[in-house]
């Protein structure tokens, strides 16, 4: 087992490139017992089971949480109300406990456990902190026939379990459950329906969570509060945004939301460059595409350029692989900005 000595030699081992040790050490980068070590390392031919033992680990806990919940369904009418909750809550503190008793402490800096197993032990408290919540209210609504208030509680929770414990799941449980306590829980059921599309309200309160996400973000890099943080809150204030203003441009205020998504493509492109996100870049790519096109639509509907419809259709193959091949050469582009900035 070696262990090195450098920033350099560990990010060499990852990318697992022998070239470019040869070129950096030609420049005097590295050294050459430190390129003597990459190739040494590199002759060993020896992968990491990291990501597969962290991929392991989550789907353990994904599978315990529905098997409590299957198991919850099946045997409610034997087991009791009462004793489901009990358990619930028991586990809910068993978890918590452990998690509390090896946190190395809140900081507004990136920590983590000493041991990644408890990251897990985290999401599963988070989880089914929440099913308790929800198996609350929905047995004995100690809030009323209101949803959206232990569905707050259930992010609030959540939100606190991230920043307590640096933990990302928790906060991307906790961001989800913020959108579902306003009322925008886009499910298969409902596209279906359309639930969502026929209730404007729902984009105006989608916009303004995303704008509040955009402010915390802005906040936490400013004042270096779970600094990382940010890039998730990003990634969420995107989403919404960007699909709520898509969907209100088939509404009769379209020019309004085709603001908001003008607004969220500029933004979001400056935000992708800053942190070199290849996926926002790319949603950026696609929704301002998205947009453009349906807002091509009513202009031509607008000026009823029903004359020029054959033509568009015979131009519309060509703008259609234009399009396709100025997508790739923006992504490759960006990443290739992204490796030189790395480098």
């Amino acid at each position: 087992m070696y262990i090195w000595s450098t920033t350099t030699t560990n990010y060499l081992m990852d990318a697992d490139q022998e070239a470019v040790a040869r070129r950096l050490l030609d420049e005097d980068v590295i050294s050459e017992k430190e390129f003597a070590e990459v190739k040494a390392y590199r002759s060993l031919a020896i992968f990491s089971l990291h990501n597969e033992l962290q991929f392991l680990l989550y789907l353990s806990v994904l599978l315990f949480t529905t098997g409590a919940g299957i198991l919850i369904y099946q045997n409610i009418d034997t087991i009791g109300h009462a004793v489901i909750l009990a358990l619930l809550l028991a586990v809910c503190g068993v978890c918590y406990y452990l998690s509390f008793k090896n946190s190395l402490g809140f900081s507004p800096e990136a920590i983590d456990f000493e041991h990644p197993v408890y990251n897990y032990l985290v999401l599963a408290a988070t989880i089914l902190s929440c099913i308790f919540i929800g198996y609350l209210q929905f047995q004995y609504r100690p809030f009323g026939a209101e949803i959206s208030i232990p569905t707050f509680l259930s992010a609030a929770v959540a939100l606190a379990t991230a920043y307590c414990f640096d933990n990302r799941s928790a906060l991307s449980i906790g961001l989800t459950g913020l959108a579902a306590a306003i009322g925008i829980t886009v499910t298969p059921k409902a596209l279906l329906e359309n639930d969502f599309f026929d209730n404007p309200a729902l984009f105006y309160y989608g916009i303004a969570l995303g704008f509040v996400l955009i402010v915390w973000a802005e906040y936490s890099e400013r004042t270096n509060l779970k600094k990382h943080f940010s890039l998730i809150f990003l990634v969420f204030a995107q989403h919404l945004i960007c699909i709520c203003s898509i969907t209100g441009i088939f509404g009769d205020y379209w020019w309004l939301y085709a603001i908001f998504l003008a607004a969220a493509t500029v933004y979001f492109y400056q935000k992708s460059h800053l942190l070199w996100s290849t996926a926002m870049f790319v949603f950026v790519l696609i929704y301002g595409y998205i947009g453009l096109n349906i807002l091509l639509f009513k202009v031509f509907d607008l000026i009823a350029a029903y004359q020029f419809y054959e033509a568009l259709t015979l131009l519309a193959p060509l703008y259609f692989i234009g399009s396709i091949f100025l997508f790739i050469r923006a992504i490759k582009q960006f990443n290739k900005k992204t490796d030189d900035s790395v480098r």
